[in-house]
């Protein structure tokens, strides 16, 4: 129990350690005007690079990546169905398949999954 304790405190305090260095190492210090700006063959630009960017896109990118993480997570159940207990297993597929569609009713609630818009 100890060891453990101590394994996790320690992995606590040199990820938090390296995550404090990278966040240092990372940051510009000097703000150059022709650094900053796009690159257009040493000319000013004509317009802005920043072309803007659709977040209904971004969203529904968001929701598919949930959804598609969640479904990876439950294609093992049909794997373990012989090896474990049948009704440990139907509560675990259940209580998971019910978070799903709760979170499917709730983006769907909130409007994310209107399309045309």
């Amino acid at each position: 129990m100890l060891i453990s304790l101590t394994t996790i405190f320690i992995t606590l305090i040199i990820s938090s350690i390296v995550m404090m260095l990278a966040s240092l190492l990372s940051k510009k210090t000097i703000t150059d005007r022709e650094k900053m700006s796009p690159f257009e063959c040493g000319f000013d630009p004509k317009g802005s690079a920043r072309l803007p960017f659709s977040l209904r896109f971004f969203l529904i990118a968001i929701i598919f990546l949930i959804f598609d993480v969640e479904i990876t997570l439950l294609l093992p159940l049909i794997l373990i169905i012989n090896s474990t207990n049948i009704k440990m297993w139907m509560m675990v597929g259940l209580f998971f398949f019910i978070i799903l569609l709760l979170g499917l009713y709730h983006e769907w609630n909130q409007g994310a999954l209107e399309w045309s818009e």
